[in-house]
């Protein structure tokens, strides 16, 4: 697991605005019931998951939210999901498994956990090195 942070400031409306990321990964197997190819067999990814919190104030020592508090809310839920057979979760037994709906499965998990200055911004799922989904609430 690796996480990385970065930092926007906006000079022209007085908003400084500061966005971290965590990424962790996890590994599990699903497939696409009705999809009408070989995603529709039994398969696995090496799953990346990549959240992102932003807010405009820092805590008395200068930080939005400790890197290591973020990770660790990340962690419960992908614990969740870690070696599991995801069609057989309950979340998953009327819907797909799709990167799009694991990503909006962890934002909906993770929204109401963070303090009122903090806001998630994104949940970005990669279920190969090339193919991702990025899921928010606008």
């Amino acid at each position: 697991m690796s996480l990385y942070s970065s930092i926007f400031i906006i000079r022209g409306g007085n908003l400084v605005m500061y966005e971290l990321t965590t990424i962790v990964e996890f590994e599990a197997a699903h497939r696409m019931a009705d999809y009408p190819g070989k995603c529709s067999r039994l398969h696995g990814h090496n799953w990346k998951v990549e959240v992102t919190v932003a807010g405009n104030s820092l805590d008395n020592i200068g930080m939005l939210i400790d890197f290591r508090l973020l990770k660790q809310k990340v962690n419960e839920i992908i614990e969740t999901l870690d070696h599991y057979y995801l069609n057989e979760l309950e979340d998953f037994r009327d819907q797909n498994p799709s990167a799009e709906n694991i990503a909006r499965y962890i934002f909906q998990k993770l929204g109401a956990q963070f303090a009122k200055n903090i806001t998630l911004q994104q949940v970005k799922v990669w279920e190969s090195p090339h193919s991702a989904v990025a899921y928010r609430e606008d």
